[in-house]
């Protein structure tokens, strides 16, 4: 398995793969997090895809943390109304903010990423007449 590197990009120190309950109290069992070195003190962390161990995105502070919750629900929105499939909710998505597909995951966004996120997908449900 290949040896993940990563910094905190609140503090710089070195983020550790530890089992999820290190941040919350009930978890799954085998899931884990990145959490950086410095936690609590430093809130910033990330969870791991349980296959390849590897960050399901960048390190992120509790704030970042719910806007990108905010972000997939809106997104969620999309495919969840049956008005397209999940993939082209993504597709949707990467098109309209002008990214590869190699960039267009919420968990690597900006709080300012997930904002555009959130207009442009309660955008497109007003726009369908979808309850929003």
């Amino acid at each position: 398995m290949k040896q993940v590197n990563i910094k905190c990009p609140y503090c710089g120190s070195r983020a550790l793969l530890r089992p999820a309950t290190v941040v919350r109290p009930i978890a799954a069992p085998g899931e884990e997090v990145y959490v950086c070195a410095r936690y609590p003190a430093c809130d910033a962390y990330v969870a791991a895809h349980r296959d390849s161990r590897l960050p399901m995105g960048t390190l992120a502070n509790k704030a970042l943390r719910r806007k990108r919750r905010q972000a997939h629900l809106a997104l969620n929105r999309l495919w969840e109304s049956g008005c397209m499939t999940k993939k082209e909710a993504y597709h949707y998505l990467q098109v309209q903010m002008g990214l590869p597909e190699s960039e267009a995951h919420i968990g690597r966004f900006s709080e300012y990423r997930c904002e555009q996120v959130i207009r442009l997908c309660d955008g497109f449900v007003r726009a369908q007449g979808l309850a929003a």
